[in-house]
């Protein structure tokens, strides 16, 4: 699945909620895995010297963490070496080939800085004290190692003699860890929690592979993180050839924002004067509005509008869509007097399009927020088109009101005003919101609907709310033209039309050129 789209994009968070242990651990050193945005759900990562058990059915990613971890780990550091021990798992030939083609691997670093050792015959052959010597004399003759994995550990399990016996291997193993100075990873496909060894460690990690109606979806959760903090509940894992990537889920990244965004509010308009009239100059700086309205009715027109105002004061833009792509929009804003090539060329818009595929949704937030502290500047403007794009790519359905509130704070404090629209039903009366949270998270709602009068369809447009501001309460008229969307000056029009006495009112509604 692809990470970035452009016309395209990358995260980091801020906040978090407690965890066991509590606390704060900033003077303990930390072992940072590099694997994206896991050291920030760990707070900084790994304790140094500790011991962490990562559990999980096959194919979760577990081979994948362990090596991605390691690679990383010996490339940030020139004296960083790491020991890779396997227990009845894949062939060392077999688990390099496969990670040939992950961007993380590098076959330099084997096997002076990365030493892979299969621990399976001591095992077999000598038990439980057989495979501990191994450890021992391996980390002694291998002076320096700070990172021990150890993959397949239910491998132990099954050959100790008595569950006390397995768990004072456990025990030995924290020991040993202690004494060489390193940290160890202990991979096992076991999924209780109640296993004897997770009593023991100083960490428990779970990755699952789940199948959620046809879909298919891969989490990370830290049940237990002794001596720190930690992002509690289930993070969206996505893995490709650049490795492993967690993704935190947004409303737990940004869960503590602060009151306001800006000290100074400024109104940000739309380039259509009647309209502009009825919000008293724009929408308030730092705020959120969504267009409400069924296929049609004008919303990617409008989101265009705001953009390009913006960008013809100064102000940068961004599109956020997942239908129509670039050149199709470009085409569509051409056909209506938009000016939208001129701002693209010139780089105060940019267009963002998400191919209809399967997405993850706190990658797509992660991907807009991103994007927008990667250059911070006051007074920008971002038009989502399609806010159901979010609610597809959601696994969890009741997120959704948690995320948008968290999603559209965290845009407030980068001092962006947002613009999103809802798709409305097309062939009904009933005004029917997918996400009716949407209406509580955003400041203004502007509803956009036809009516049928005497064998004509009329665009109607009105303010449904608008915190923050005084604005017009009455419903008008819009057309869209080659010249744009012109809404009317006044609510005649739209009075005459909703009591079925629509006539022409002297200086709009020319219906010759409407598309």
């Amino acid at each position: 699945m692809t990470r970035e789209r452009e016309d395209q994009t990358g995260t980091q968070g801020s906040s978090a909620e407690g965890a066991e242990g509590g606390g704060s651990s900033a003077a303990v050193p930390r072992l940072q895995t590099s694997i994206p945005r896991l050291d920030y759900i760990l707070k900084g990562g790994f304790l140094r010297n500790g011991t962490y058990a990562l559990m999980g059915p096959p194919g979760s990613g577990k081979t994948i963490f362990g090596n991605q971890l390691c690679f990383e780990h010996v490339r940030r550091s020139a004296s960083a070496r790491c020991v890779y021990v396997t227990l009845l798992v894949e062939s060392h030939s077999k688990m390099i080939r496969h990670l040939s083609g992950m961007k993380f691997f590098d076959p330099s670093m084997i096997p002076d800085r990365m030493y892979y050792i299969s621990g399976y015959p001591a095992l077999r052959d000598q038990g439980l004290d057989g495979l501990l010597d191994l450890l021992r004399r391996t980390l002694r003759e291998r002076r320096g190692t700070d990172v021990l994995v150890i993959d397949g550990l239910e491998s132990v399990e099954q050959r100790a003699p008595t569950a006390l016996a397995y768990r004072e291997f456990v025990h030995e193993i924290q020991g040993l860890s202690t004494f060489s100075d390193c940290t160890t990873f202990l991979l096992s496909s076991m999924r209780e929690r109640s296993h004897a060894e997770n009593a023991l460690v100083d960490g428990i990690i779970e990755l699952t592979d789940q199948l959620i109606g046809p879909r298919a979806v891969r989490e990370l959760t830290v049940h237990k993180f002794r001596g720190s903090d930690y992002l509690r509940g289930k993070h969206e894992v996505e893995i490709d050839t650049s490795g492993m990537v967690i993704h935190p889920r947004t409303e737990i990244q940004f869960d503590s924002p602060r009151a306001s965004a800006t000290e100074e509010r400024e109104r940000m308009g739309f380039g259509i004067e009647s309209f502009d009239a009825m919000i008293e100059g724009g929408l308030p700086s730092g705020s959120s509005a969504a267009l409400l309205g069924a296929p049609g009715t004008g919303k990617t027109l409008l989101g265009l509008s705001f953009l390009v105002e913006g960008a013809r004061r100064g102000e940068e833009g961004i599109y956020f869509g997942f239908y129509e792509p670039p050149p199709r929009l470009r085409e569509k804003a051409r056909m209506v007097g938009i000016d939208l090539d001129t701002h693209i060329d010139k780089g105060t818009i940019r267009l963002i399009w998400q191919p209809p595929l399967e997405h993850m949704m706190d990658s797509l937030a992660e991907q807009l927020i991103e994007l927008l502290r990667q250059d911070p500047k006051p007074r920008r403007r971002l038009f989502i088109d399609g806010i159901e794009g979010f609610r597809a790519a959601s696994v969890y359905p009741d997120r959704m009101p948690r995320f948008l509130s968290a999603f559209t704070n965290q845009l407030r404090m980068l001092d962006v005003t947002t613009v999103v629209t809802e798709e409305l039903d097309l062939f009904t009366p009933l005004i029917r919101m997918p996400n009716p949270e949407l209406g509580n998270v955003v400041e203004t709602v502007v509803l956009l609907r036809y009516v049928e009068l005497r064998s004509q369809i009329h665009r109607l447009l009105s303010i449904m709310k608008m915190r923050e501001s005084a604005y017009d309460r009455s419903i008008r008229e819009f057309v869209i033209s080659e010249r744009g969307i012109e809404v009317a000056s006044s609510f005649g029009s739209a009075e005459q039309i909703l009591s079925g006495q629509a006539r022409h009112l002297a200086g709009f509604q020319e219906k010759e050129g409407e598309l």
